[in-house]
């Protein structure tokens, strides 16, 4: 079985690199942009772009008394409904005042002219960030903390009621996996590049087959081990990042996702399949299903169909970054290696499909 990637072209974010050219900002624009919207804001500005985001470009913005995070659409072009940083900032915005761990939002800019994007600014969490899912060097009890807190926080967003945090009107509550299907599939089609029978086979298939949604919240649509920020020394989560694909759906769908990791190849990042978790301290499949079940009382159904459902989706939005590195618009030199990765997913959603009842 091929290997799937993670939707890791927001986060090679282990350091940052001196901004290139055609990346570089209007620094005296985005200077006056702070003066007038961050509360307690001193400059000058000092900046370096972290070594990742094919999708939202993010900064390290640096000044004598404070660290933040700029996160921007990319320049040129772009598909519709795509690069959504406005809806990040919208997410982190509501669920900052209930104490879920997310940065602190400074301001949003919706004025293309300041900076030539769309862009917001956060907090910066200072912490860990993981990305080997094996979590080398730690003990076993840590490394079951550490998973713990992660099928915990998720379980907490999904726990939270929209309504009571302001988010009422993030998206319609339901039919999630429909509107996500539609979206992928029309976003796949303007980004094709060549005829992929498999992929036409998924479009058709999925929409017919949905399971029934039995609840609704805010789904982060890319949660992971690498999208979330620990404390440096204890197991605890400080900031869940990459807010770009949330909005109101399926929990089941959002926590499938996160699922996927156990039967992902074990390759250095976040894939578990392979390792003797039992000897790493990891909790298994089972355990993390229960986990999550017993903290939200959501019932878990078989997960072919949404393993089907979240590689179909991944695929999409491959396609679209493979589109933007033929037309040379892609954000970062590691988006060639994600492009190629198109199919290979295809595959994975295709047999996942099959198991889930596809016929032949």
């Amino acid at each position: 079985m091929t290997d799937a990637p993670q939707i890791d072209f927001d986060k090679e974010m282990v350091g940052t690199v001196e901004v290139p050219e055609a990346d570089r900002l209007d620094l005296e624009a985005l200077t006056a942009w702070f003066e007038a919207n961050v509360e307690g804001f001193e400059g000058p500005i000092s900046y370096t772009k972290f070594k990742g985001g094919q999708s939202n470009p993010t900064y390290k913005i640096e000044t004598p008394g404070a660290k933040y995070v700029l996160r921007r659409q990319p320049f040129g072009k772009l598909l519709p409904s795509a690069h959504a940083v406005d809806r990040e900032y919208t997410a982190m915005t509501g669920l900052y005042p209930t104490g879920f761990p997310v940065p602190r939002t400074y301001g949003l800019c919706e004025d293309t002219d300041v900076i030539g994007s769309k862009f917001f600014v956060m907090s910066m969490a200072d912490g860990r960030s993981l990305w080997n899912g094996a979590l080398p060097g730690m003990s076993p009890e840590e490394r079951r903390a550490i998973y713990h807190a992660l099928i915990d926080t998720m379980a907490d967003l999904h726990m939270n009621d929209p309504a009571a945090i302001g988010l009422s009107d993030y998206g319609k509550p339901t039919d999630y996996c429909a509107r996500q299907i539609a979206r992928w599939s029309k976003q796949y089609k303007l980004s094709e590049t060549e005829h992929m029978e498999q992929m036409e086979r998924l479009i058709e298939w999925l929409p017919e087959t949905i399971p029934a949604q039995h609840n609704s919240s805010v789904v982060h649509g890319d949660y992971r081990l690498d999208n979330v920020i620990f404390d440096k020394t204890e197991p605890k989560i400080i900031a869940v990042l990459d807010w770009e694909l949330s909005t109101l759906g399926d929990p089941i769908a959002d926590f499938s996702y996160l699922m996927l990791n156990w039967h992902n190849p074990a390759d250095g990042r976040a894939g578990l399949l392979g390792l003797d978790l039992e000897e790493l301290g990891i909790p298994s499949k089972e355990e993390a299903v229960d986990r999550y079940v017993a903290r939200t009382g959501y019932p878990v159904p078989p997960m072919d169909w949404y393993f089907a459902y979240n590689l179909f989706r991944l695929a999409g939005i491959m396609q679209g970054i493979k589109k933007r590195v033929i037309d040379g618009t892609a954000s970062s030199a590691h988006a060639k290696a994600m492009s190629d990765r198109v199919a290979p997913l295809v595959e994975r959603a295709h047999e996942f499909a099959l198991k889930a009842g596809m016929p032949e």
